[in-house]
């Protein structure tokens, strides 16, 4: 696959993609040839029954693990033969990361983790605060700006989270089972928010998850199963 190939179903061009992956740790095998492709602007759910290899193709995928054979392709680009430091470097500017339970900072106030990756990258410190209250704001959570993660509730977090992923203006975001901490009713409300900030921004989203109302905001489904992926939209 190549940056000039198209993927989804509605003909927009490839951002990123999986060629034939593998990877094994140890003596367990959890990805045997696994292929996908994620459009620009698309959000696509990767599901699958757990240690399916879900969670490894995101980590493939978003340059955190390297894979055993197979290639990784962003932008034209390899990214599987991205030295250490070019790699880190697009997790920092390029990529946005929404985990199951936030990893926000706790130290610090919920402006300031937004604020976070800015200010990793550069960006004077009120610039920073500038555009991470932007994103608060957008995310209906502008009040919660001095306090800690520790202080607000889990849906609140999670709001938190998604707007630090999305404030360096990534052009993917990658989520782990992003309200699998979280309660039905605030799930819904992060993944509406969620969903409509990226393709506001026109942000790639890599949505893993193993529930179906979830990969329902998705614009297309992949399931990995013995560490094969199968893309529904091409199956119907």
């Amino acid at each position: 696959m190549n940056g000039s190939q198209r993927g989804g179903g509605d003909g927009m061009t490839t951002l990123l993609s999986a060629d034939d992956l593998y990877k094994t740790f140890g003596a367990t095998q959890a990805l045997a040839g696994a292929s996908m492709s994620v459009a620009a602007g698309e959000v696509v759910a990767v599901m699958g029954p757990s240690g399916s290899g879900k969670s490894t193709m995101l980590h493939c995928l978003a340059g955190i693990l390297r894979p055993d054979a197979g290639r990784v392709m962003y932008r034209d680009k390899e990214l599987s033969a991205m030295s250490d430091g070019r790699r880190s470097a697009l997790r920092r500017s390029e990529f946005g990361f929404v985990f199951q339970f936030g990893q926000l900072v706790p130290e610090l106030t919920c402006l300031e983790n937004v604020a976070l990756p800015l200010r990793l990258d550069g960006v004077r410190r009120r610039d920073a605060e500038q555009r991470a209250r932007d994103w608060l704001e957008r995310l209906e959570i502008d009040d919660v700006t001095t306090k800690r993660p520790g202080e607000v509730s889990g849906g609140q977090g999670q709001r938190v989270a998604v707007a630090r992923a999305l404030v360096t203006g990534a052009r993917v975001v990658f989520a782990d089972e992003p309200t699998g901490a979280l309660d039905s009713l605030n799930g819904e409300r992060v993944m509406r928010l969620f969903t409509a900030a990226a393709r506001e921004n026109g942000a790639a989203v890599v949505l893993v998850t193993h529930e179906p109302r979830v990969a329902a905001y998705s614009d297309r489904e992949i399931v990995v199963r013995d560490g094969r992926a199968l893309d529904l939209e091409r199956t119907r």
